[in-house]
Protein backbone atom coordinates (compact mmCIF):
# COMPACT_ATOMS: atom_id res chain seq x y z
CA UNK A 1 0.00 0.00 0.00
CA UNK A 2 1.46 3.32 -1.04
CA UNK A 3 1.98 6.09 1.86
CA UNK A 4 -0.60 8.12 1.00
CA UNK A 5 -2.99 5.78 0.83
CA UNK A 6 -1.95 4.74 4.35
CA UNK A 7 -2.27 8.07 6.10
CA UNK A 8 -5.45 8.72 3.84
CA UNK A 9 -6.53 5.14 5.91
CA UNK A 10 -5.21 6.12 8.71
CA UNK A 11 -6.93 9.75 8.54
CA UNK A 12 -10.33 7.85 8.14
CA UNK A 13 -9.82 6.00 11.16
CA UNK A 14 -8.73 9.00 13.53
CA UNK A 15 -11.53 10.55 12.16
CA UNK A 16 -14.45 7.64 12.98
CA UNK A 17 -12.50 7.48 16.76
CA UNK A 18 -12.98 11.39 17.07
CA UNK A 19 -16.78 11.10 15.76
CA UNK A 20 -17.42 7.93 18.07
CA UNK A 21 -16.09 9.37 21.22
CA UNK A 22 -17.76 13.34 20.27
CA UNK A 23 -20.95 10.67 19.92
CA UNK A 24 -20.00 9.53 23.93
CA UNK A 25 -19.91 12.60 24.48
CA UNK A 26 -23.28 13.85 23.32
CA UNK A 27 -25.03 10.88 24.95
CA UNK A 28 -23.47 11.76 28.34
CA UNK A 29 -24.63 15.15 27.79
CA UNK A 30 -28.23 13.92 27.37
CA UNK A 31 -27.70 11.60 30.48
CA UNK A 32 -26.89 14.76 32.23
CA UNK A 33 -29.44 16.82 30.76
CA UNK A 34 -32.40 13.63 31.92
CA UNK A 35 -30.31 14.11 35.24
CA UNK A 36 -30.96 17.99 35.53
CA UNK A 37 -34.86 17.60 34.84
CA UNK A 38 -35.12 14.85 37.67
CA UNK A 39 -33.68 17.96 39.65
CA UNK A 40 -37.15 19.82 39.57
CA UNK A 41 -38.72 16.85 41.82
CA UNK A 42 -36.62 18.75 44.60
CA UNK A 43 -38.47 22.09 43.78
CA UNK A 44 -42.02 20.57 43.79
CA UNK A 45 -41.41 18.38 47.48
CA UNK A 46 -40.62 21.98 48.79
CA UNK A 47 -37.01 22.33 48.78
CA UNK A 48 -35.90 24.43 45.45
CA UNK A 49 -32.98 25.16 47.41
CA UNK A 50 -31.65 21.66 47.35
CA UNK A 51 -32.40 21.65 42.93
CA UNK A 52 -30.36 25.11 43.29
CA UNK A 53 -27.43 23.64 45.27
CA UNK A 54 -27.08 20.57 42.55
CA UNK A 55 -27.64 22.45 39.57
CA UNK A 56 -25.09 25.37 40.34
CA UNK A 57 -22.78 22.49 41.48
CA UNK A 58 -23.31 20.41 38.19
CA UNK A 59 -22.93 23.34 36.09
CA UNK A 60 -19.61 24.30 37.49
CA UNK A 61 -17.90 20.90 37.35
CA UNK A 62 -18.89 20.80 33.88
CA UNK A 63 -17.77 24.42 32.98
CA UNK A 64 -14.52 23.53 35.00
CA UNK A 65 -14.07 20.34 33.06
CA UNK A 66 -14.60 21.77 29.94
CA UNK A 67 -12.86 24.55 30.10
CA UNK A 68 -9.68 22.42 31.07
CA UNK A 69 -10.21 20.11 28.38
CA UNK A 70 -10.18 23.60 26.02
CA UNK A 71 -7.28 25.28 27.52
CA UNK A 72 -5.31 22.41 26.74
CA UNK A 73 -6.50 21.70 23.30
CA UNK A 74 -5.73 24.97 22.63
CA UNK A 75 -2.56 25.20 24.07
CA UNK A 76 -1.44 22.25 22.22
CA UNK A 77 -2.35 23.02 18.73
CA UNK A 78 -1.22 26.80 19.55
CA UNK A 79 2.28 25.72 19.89
CA UNK A 80 2.12 23.32 16.96
CA UNK A 81 0.92 26.18 14.62
CA UNK A 82 4.83 27.16 13.71
CA UNK A 83 5.41 23.26 12.33
CA UNK A 84 1.78 23.17 10.87
CA UNK A 85 2.79 25.96 8.85
CA UNK A 86 5.86 25.13 7.54
CA UNK A 87 3.54 21.97 6.03
CA UNK A 88 2.43 24.58 3.33
CA UNK A 89 2.48 23.02 -0.05
CA UNK A 90 5.33 24.99 -1.88
CA UNK A 91 6.36 23.39 -5.28
CA UNK A 92 7.37 26.77 -7.27
CA UNK A 93 7.32 30.60 -7.76
CA UNK A 94 4.23 30.37 -9.26
CA UNK A 95 0.88 29.71 -6.80
CA UNK A 96 -0.62 26.91 -9.97
CA UNK A 97 2.70 25.26 -9.02
CA UNK A 98 1.68 23.70 -5.50
CA UNK A 99 -1.54 22.06 -5.26
CA UNK A 100 -3.06 22.14 -2.30
CA UNK A 101 -2.00 25.45 -1.57
CA UNK A 102 -5.52 27.59 -1.43
CA UNK A 103 -7.22 24.53 0.57
CA UNK A 104 -4.17 24.30 3.46
CA UNK A 105 -4.27 27.78 3.91
CA UNK A 106 -8.07 27.46 4.06
CA UNK A 107 -7.41 24.99 6.65
CA UNK A 108 -4.98 26.86 8.50
CA UNK A 109 -6.78 29.82 8.75
CA UNK A 110 -10.14 27.64 10.35
CA UNK A 111 -7.69 26.19 12.83
CA UNK A 112 -6.37 29.90 13.50
CA UNK A 113 -10.14 31.16 13.76
CA UNK A 114 -11.30 28.10 16.29
CA UNK A 115 -8.00 28.72 18.32
CA UNK A 116 -9.25 32.61 18.78
CA UNK A 117 -12.73 31.67 19.41
CA UNK A 118 -11.02 29.52 22.18
CA UNK A 119 -8.73 32.22 23.67
CA UNK A 120 -11.85 34.37 23.58
CA UNK A 121 -13.89 32.15 25.79
CA UNK A 122 -11.48 31.55 28.44
CA UNK A 123 -10.76 35.24 28.98
CA UNK A 124 -14.63 35.77 29.41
Amino acid sequence: MPESDSLATEAREARLRIARDLAELHRLHLALAQESRALKRFTLEGRAGLEIEIAAEMLEQYLGSSAAFLENMRGRFEARLGLLRRGEPRLGANPEDAPGHGAFWLGFSRLCAVLRRLGARAEA
